[in-house]
């Protein structure tokens, strides 16, 4: 099992894809820390609408279940994972059931913040990349992707991004195994990632 961590838009899923890509070994199962938001309250979903709410903080996030779905996938159980959607701030009706693999990669901003999450994982990658190009990579998403105004979403990483970065994020990097500077930029240090885990398997 292993974690990466690294900020908003630090280029997570970029990385994770291309090891999975690099490992081409059967069963390996990607898991996103997003599809574990935290239902919201109705007086939380009006914040959320307006910017006001925190989803950059360790409490935004239902630990509980990521880690008793982390430790049933390691056993090689399936388990149902949530299905969020980041234009209404809900979960979905419907869950996604994902099965017990040889390589589970655990992505997330979180993914080192929580004590018992830690002693699960095996690997722990950190995704570092420059707060600038997080930024911009961030405006282009949630324009685009998940419909928001750059008001709003400049609100947001001023106000809740990049303090939780500076406070929850950017301290775990020491306990990471391995630091990947540039992010998917980086082909050696994913390469040696790749090596890694081949070698555990």
């Amino acid at each position: 099992l292993a974690g990466l961590g690294g900020g908003s838009a630090s280029g997570k899923t970029t990385v994770a894809t291309m090891i999975i890509e690099a490992l081409d070994v059967p069963w390996v199962v990607l898991l996103s820390m997003d599809s574990f938001y935290k239902v919201l309250t109705k007086q939380q979903q009006e914040q959320a609408a307006s910017n006001d709410f925190n989803f950059d903080h360790p409490d935004a996030f239902d630990f509980d279940l990521i880690i008793a779905t982390l430790k049933k996938l390691k056993q090689g159980k399936s388990v149902k994972i949530p299905i969020y959607d980041f234009t209404t701030h809900s979960r979905k009706k419907e869950w996604k059931t994902l099965y017990g693999a040889n390589v589970i990669i655990f992505e997330g901003i979180m993914a080192f913040a929580d004590k018992e999450l830690l002693k699960l994982l095996d690997l722990k990658i950190f995704v570092d990349t420059d707060s600038d190009i997080r930024l911009v990579r961030r405006l282009r998403r949630d324009i685009s992707e998940r419909g928001r105004d750059i008001e709003g979403v400049i609100k947001q990483y001023n106000k809740f991004v990049k303090p939780a970065f500076d406070q929850y994020i950017q301290p775990t990097m020491r306990l990471a195994d391995i630091v990947v500077p540039r992010g998917s930029g980086n082909t050696v240090a994913i390469d040696l990632i790749v090596q890694h885990v081949h070698s555990q398997l």
